[in-house]
């Protein structure tokens, strides 16, 4: 006895050294993470509250803030209601009826995700307009001239609200047809046998339950809407965004950016909170069990009717703006620079991989350590960083600039006193400004990806590998990684598209002469170099296919277990 307890005496003290030593380099860790995260926020509120602010807010809140805040509510509005009508109209008919092509619409109809707004915004516009090949060809069938027919202005507030809800509709089809496929059929046929017509049995019964879902899809809708720059820009529709955009970059005037940014912020905080209130009532609304597709047959004239119903978002919002930029490209193939276009490919691929690659390693190893140590911490940095997919990019542009232009500043100035040389712009002249906006911003979805894996991973598993002796990275290594590798890919090539498409924070932050797809879309659609854009548009719809098939693959998956 008195051999062996020196050794284990000399050694305790060492192991909680050791177990110490471990803790503190985990909180340092997550204090680090704080501060990466807050910084933005805080840098804004700072600038916000600066001493010439007041004035400056007594100015905008008086000429073009109620302009700003009128045509974002109602732009926003009016997307979530259309946007939600047709996506839930979509699914309600997919998971009820049987109707040729309904297999192909079942997925195909998540094809517009693909497609950025600001992308298909100038192609449609490019197809409907005056010159365009519609009114051409009416003019020429019935022998009209300018004067002779009304003809709807595409490039309006309705022509906006048009373009966003046949892009974003995807958003509420998805939550809606799986909140359909899990409650829809028993209640519905419930409602029927009670002697409800089927329109009532419909309103009374079915939709109820999928309401939670439709909000929650409704309110992503809207928040992409609140947050986007190029369409709203290229349709002349002054928001809250382009307000933002043009105080900065055009006027200079970095107080009233932050101020207009405070109340975008501000909005898209409630719409959060809505948000998550919906998916608690969402909860209360399930049911455990499993319901059969409900397959109703048709008459061919009714089945052929929904066929065309169902299939007209698809075309108007993904076919058609496809054809157009093809159509464009053979007209313009021949002043494109293939140097200059593998330039901007190679630029965006850097960003989405750089950024894809560091939002997936950090939301493993946030969830990993919640789940293996049971870490309070790792569980409250997530779910902080996961509101960052509701803050807009112009909003994480302005927060991030300021801080990071500083430090470049000062580091500028150690170097010169310490070396003697420059070092340059380290920090806003890399790509280091963007994948920091880019974690923020889509860290949600990886967030989301490795979460849902992981929920289904069940914690028995890590009891028997422990018995075992497995426990720590290799228990992560060797049985979590195996079961989350699917999900994490998905959610890694989720976020690859999302940063190639992000278009404020990218325009903002990139450094001198680094253009990306995105951007150099929208120069030239500001230009008026419509054909020029089209490649660099058809190259970024074509990165997203994948993502898009492989959502609908899973999510086909999804609702065909829940059917069974």
């Amino acid at each position: 006895m008195h051999r062996t307890q020196g050794p284990i005496n000399q050694q305790y003290p060492q192991q909680q050294s050791d177990h110490g030593t471990q803790h503190f380099k985990s909180n340092a860790a997550y204090a680090f993470l704080l501060l990466a995260v807050a910084l933005p926020f805080l840098t804004l509120l700072f600038t916000m509250l600066s001493a010439d602010a007041s004035g400056l807010w007594m100015h905008y809140a008086a000429t073009v803030l109620p302009t700003y805040v009128a045509n974002s509510a109602v732009l926003g509005c009016a997307v979530m209601v259309l946007a939600s009508v047709m996506g839930a109209a979509c699914a309600w008919q997919i998971e009820r009826y049987e109707f040729p092509g309904r297999r192909v619409l079942s997925w195909a109809l998540l094809l517009p995700m693909a497609m950025p707004a600001y992308v298909a915004a100038y192609a449609l516009t490019d197809y409907l307009q005056f010159s365009g090949p519609l009114q051409t060809a009416l003019r020429t069938s019935f022998g009209w001239v300018k004067g002779d027919y009304w003809f709807p202005e595409l490039v309006s507030m309705p022509g906006a609200i048009t373009v966003f809800s046949l892009t974003l509709y995807p958003y509420v089809y998805l939550l809606a047809r799986t909140a359909f496929a899990e409650r829809g059929a028993e209640l519905y046929e419930a409602a029927r046998t009670l002697g409800l017509n089927p329109r009532s049995a419909w309103w009374r019964a079915a939709l109820p339950v999928a309401r939670p879902a439709i909000a929650g899809g409704a309110l992503l809708v809207l928040m992409e809407t609140l947050a986007d720059f190029g369409t709203v820009s290229y349709f002349g529709v002054e928001t809250l965004t382009t307000g933002i955009y043009r105080a900065w970059q055009n006027m200079g005037d970095l107080v009233a950016a932050a101020q207009l940014a405070g109340v975008l912020l501000l909005a898209v905080l409630l719409l959060v909170w809505q948000e998550r209130r919906s998916r608690s009532r969402a909860r209360y609304a399930g049911t455990r069990a499993r319901a059969q597709r409900m397959g109703f047959a048709l008459s061919p004239g009714k089945a052929w009717l929904r066929t065309v119903l169902c299939s007209i978002p698809l075309v108007l919002g993904f076919v058609l703006p496809a054809l157009m930029l093809l159509r464009l490209l053979a007209r313009e193939w021949t002043s494109l620079s293939l140097s200059s276009l593998l330039r901007w490919t190679g630029n965006s691929i850097l960003i989405g991989g750089v950024a894809a690659l560091v939002i997936i390693g950090l939301a493993l190893t946030l969830h990993a350590r919640a789940r293996l140590s049971n870490e309070p911490w790792a569980l409250r940095i997530e779910r902080l960083l996961s509101f960052g997919y509701a803050v807009p990019g112009a909003v994480l542009a302005i927060g991030i600039l300021l801080p990071l232009a500083w430090l470049d500043n000062q580091m500028i100035e150690v170097s010169k006193r310490l070396f003697g040389f420059n070092p340059g712009l380290l920090l806003t002249g890399s790509v280091f400004a963007l994948v920091y906006a880019a974690s923020i911003r889509f860290y949600g979805v990886a967030s989301s990806g490795v979460g849902a894996a992981y929920s289904r991973l069940p914690r028995h598993v890590d009891d028997s590998a422990r018995v075992l002796g497995v426990s720590g990275w290799a228990l992560f290594a060797r049985v979590h990684w195996p079961s989350l590798k699917p999900g994490a890919l998905a959610a890694m090539l989720l976020v690859f598209i999302d940063t190639l498409k992000e278009l404020p924070a990218t325009l903002t932050l990139r450094p001198f002469n680094f253009d990306t797809l995105a951007t150099q879309t929208y120069n030239l659609v500001k230009d008026e170099r419509l054909g020029e854009a089209a490649l660099p548009s058809l190259l970024l719809v074509l990165a997203s296919l994948p993502a898009i098939a492989l959502l609908a693959r899973v999510h086909n998956k999804r609702v065909q277990r829940k059917n069974v």
